[in-house]
């Protein structure tokens, strides 16, 4: 059972334009060791707002697309780009840490089916994550999902 959902991504192409999409992401069913995590929650901490909006220059955002697949748009300064030539042209997901429930687990570690986890592993903001369940902490019982990110 795959799951659909949505990924923030966050691309820089070479013409100085650095796009923020929500893009379809599809989940598939989890390994041995792995387990399928309905995000809930996910902080934004400095490197994320690193990956996020890197070099760009804020007061150029400019909205586009809508319903499914928003955009949001912002100009880098030419000067800036050289410093990130390794990730021009990548469209690269977003969210270092996050937290939520196990919607499926791989036959190894069915036992975390339905636990609240909290994780790290990248691409967090996220409707659903497929992780190794070795890169989670199932949370205290009485533990929100906020306080697991």
């Amino acid at each position: 059972m795959a799951f659909k959902g949505r990924e923030l991504r966050s691309t820089l192409k070479d013409d100085g334009t650095l796009t923020l999409s929500l893009e379809t992401a599809q989940v598939g069913d989890p390994g041995d060791d792995e387990i399928v995590v309905r995000i809930e929650a996910a902080p934004i901490n400095p490197s994320d707002l690193g990956l996020l909006l890197g070099p760009a220059d804020i007061a150029t955002l400019s909205a586009s697309g809508g319903g499914d697949h928003p955009e949001l748009r912002f100009e880098v300064p030419k000067a800036r780009l050289g410093a990130f030539k390794a990730r021009l042209g990548e469209s690269m997901a977003v969210g270092n840490e996050g937290a939520g429930i196990v919607v499926a687990a791989g036959r190894n570690v069915a036992n975390l089916e339905g636990k609240r986890v909290g994780m790290v592993g990248g691409a967090m903001f996220a409707d659903y994550r497929r992780i190794r369940a070795r890169d989670v902490i199932p949370l205290p019982e009485g533990a929100s999902s906020a306080d697991g990110a």
